[in-house]
């Protein structure tokens, strides 16, 4: 099955984002698509690839299970071939997709393949078990790291994260009340998803920019 990537942003941009969707949602999710239109318009290049077992799932309409994070390691550093971009690249994704990307960025960092990884939404843990960790990696990430986080995320809200041990090179940006999808109740919290969307452009785009320098 062919790769396919969704474009955005202008394609001299100095810097290229390579995302991954989350474990339920493809690539073209409207929280993934807000994501990727904010980043772009802050003058990033945004690319944006399913893996195969969600391809396959659009094809055929049958909703399987996702494999393990783990199982798909080669299918993103494929991914990173097949974009083959020749500026300083940072990689991620929403969710899962951040997840697979953390486990392989610090081999590709240190191969000097990539600059970055930028998170949208970590699962620092299943739905209802803050006691299974997923912050081995995280605990010695030598690569720079960027997670953006909403407080009440249910994979990790801000007073579980401050309990957790990880690497000085991972910054955290904290969307108030913002869920998995960084949408805020603006009721409570007074921000609209829009305001978020805003705050996550204008602060990976400085991140970004550093990276690059």
């Amino acid at each position: 099955m062919a790769l396919h990537f969704l474009m955005d942003g202008p394609e001299d941009a100095r810097v290229t984002v390579l995302l991954a969707h989350g474990a339920g949602a493809p690539m073209d999710s409207v929280a993934m698509s807000a994501s990727a239109g904010a980043l772009a318009a802050a003058g990033l290049r945004i690319a944006r690839f399913e893996f195969a077992y969600m391809a396959a799932r659009r094809q055929s309409g049958v909703r399987k299970p996702p494999p393990r994070a783990e199982t798909l390691e080669g299918e993103y550093r494929a991914a990173i071939e097949a974009l083959g971009t020749a500026g300083p690249l940072v990689i991620g994704g929403k969710s899962m997709g951040g997840r697979v990307a953390s486990l392989i960025a610090d081999d590709l960092q240190a191969e000097g393949r990539i600059a970055g990884l930028l998170c949208l939404g970590y699962p620092f843990h299943p739905i209802g078990k803050p006691g299974q960790l997923r912050t081995a990696r995280l605990a010695g990430m030598r690569t720079p790291a960027l997670i953006a986080q909403g407080t009440r995320d249910l994979f990790g809200t801000r007073e579980e994260v401050a309990t957790y041990a990880l690497s000085p090179r991972i910054e955290i940006l904290w969307l108030e009340d913002g869920d998995h999808d960084l949408r805020p109740r603006k009721a409570v919290s007074g921000f609209s998803a829009a305001d978020h969307l805003k705050t996550l452009a204008a602060t990976v785009s400085a991140w970004a920019a550093r990276l690059a320098t």
